[in-house]
């Protein structure tokens, strides 16, 4: 079954990445494993984002998820986390429409200091929804075709895109992001490798 778990829009900044706006779909995970689950997709998110160069398209595949990103020329960036079965390309387009459409409606000039709540800007839920069947979504469009054309860079796991000498582990545990719960629900599925081998 194909599946999009979250879409989110960051702004790659010089040393970190700033949350603006995220949307979740975790219906398909279990009710108490959504906190921590929700907490990670962020993490991932922001630290791929981070470790993404300017200009470059990137879907990062660890365990059972595939994270796609975008971070544009001009720093704006999208993040979508989908299963394996999600079309790469598909998921590429999303992220070109969300982040048009999101710089078409907040000014450029609030990105790198914005906090969540101070962006007005509410249709990541809609294309989320949207685009859970990609076949009806946008069967071909022309940013399909301009996508065609750059190169995406494909990576087996994260630990390919972070800088050389970082570990995840090491990562997570330094986070002031995550919550101790979210630590110890890491370390728990590192050892039994499920549920969020995503982020190993």
């Amino acid at each position: 079954m194909v599946k999009l778990y979250a879409l989110n829009v960051l702004y790659k900044g010089l040393h970190s990445g700033v949350w603006l706006k995220s949307s979740y779909d975790l219906q398909t995970i279990g009710f108490f494993q959504r906190g921590s689950v929700q907490e990670f997709m962020g993490f991932v998110s922001k630290t791929i984002v981070e470790r993404t160069q300017t200009a470059t398209r990137q879907s990062v595949k660890e365990g059972e998820y595939m994270c796609h990103v975008f971070v544009r020329g001009d720093n704006l960036a999208g993040v979508v986390i989908s299963n394996h079965e999600y079309p790469h390309r598909v998921a590429h387009t999303l992220l070109t429409k969300v982040l048009d459409d999101f710089a078409s409606k907040v000014p450029a000039n609030v990105w790198p200091t914005a906090t969540e709540n101070s962006i007005d800007f509410h249709d990541l839920p809609v294309y989320l929804s949207k685009y859970q069947n990609p076949h009806e979504a946008d069967p071909m469009t022309k940013i399909q075709d301009e996508i065609e054309e750059t190169k995406i860079i494909l990576h087996q796991t994260i630990g390919a895109v972070l800088e050389r000498g970082e570990k995840l582990d090491d990562l997570v545990m330094k986070s002031e992001s995550l919550s101790m719960q979210s630590k110890a629900f890491y370390k728990t599925a590192r050892k039994t490798n499920s549920c969020c081998s995503y982020v190993g």
